[in-house]
């Protein structure tokens, strides 16, 4: 791979590596922005910078991929498949998992950062909109996929699945505090 660093960025493992090596840079990022915000008073820096990197660190990776060309790319023209559940039959379980991975750092994230986007609904819309987008984007570029509403809805569940795994960690929308855990109070 010495010299061919493009033959490591347009591959899946390429990515996952990438990624990899990416994460001290991510974690020096999480401490720079919690250190910057505490030295002007933010009570919840760490919280609050955590969750933006999170939130980019593990989202790009996906969507580099989701944007990666096939070997028909600008040669074929686009696809599109518009007609719920048919092609979750042809993904597997490797497929269904991945699309369902796309958005689950900004689903787990996003509710945990803004105070806004606190309930499911709200995340499933977020999942589902930036889903559409990636999936535009694949067919106006012409990049050998196709771009599928199943791809959407999966996208988007698993955004709203990761919400629900963060759901202690939320900020509500009132009073900019996280949410008591069930059966206890708040101080």
């Amino acid at each position: 791979m010495a010299g061919r660093w493009h033959g490591c960025l347009d591959t899946f493992n390429g990515v996952v590596l990438v990624t990899l090596v990416a994460l001290p840079v991510a974690a020096l990022v999480v401490w720079a922005l919690a250190r910057r915000r505490q030295s002007v008073g933010v009570t919840s820096a760490w919280r609050m910078s955590l969750a933006e990197v999170g939130m980019v660190h593990g989202t790009v990776p996906w969507i580099w991929m989701t944007m990666m060309p096939g070997p028909g790319a600008g040669i074929v023209p686009g696809r599109v498949s518009l007609i719920p559940l048919r092609d979750l039959v042809t993904m597997g379980p490797i497929g269904i998992g991945g699309n369902l991975l796309v958005f689950a750092a900004l689903g787990f994230f996003a509710p945990v950062r803004f105070a806004a986007l606190a309930s499911v609904p709200r995340v499933l819309a977020l999942g589902a909109g930036c889903s559409v987008l990636i999936e535009t984007a694949q067919y106006v570029l012409q990049l050998d996929r196709v771009s599928s509403v199943d791809d959407v809805l999966v996208n988007a569940t698993g955004a709203a699945l990761a919400a629900l795994a963060s759901r202690s960690w939320w900020r509500t929308p009132t009073t900019g505090r996280s949410r008591a855990a069930p059966g206890k109070a708040r101080p």
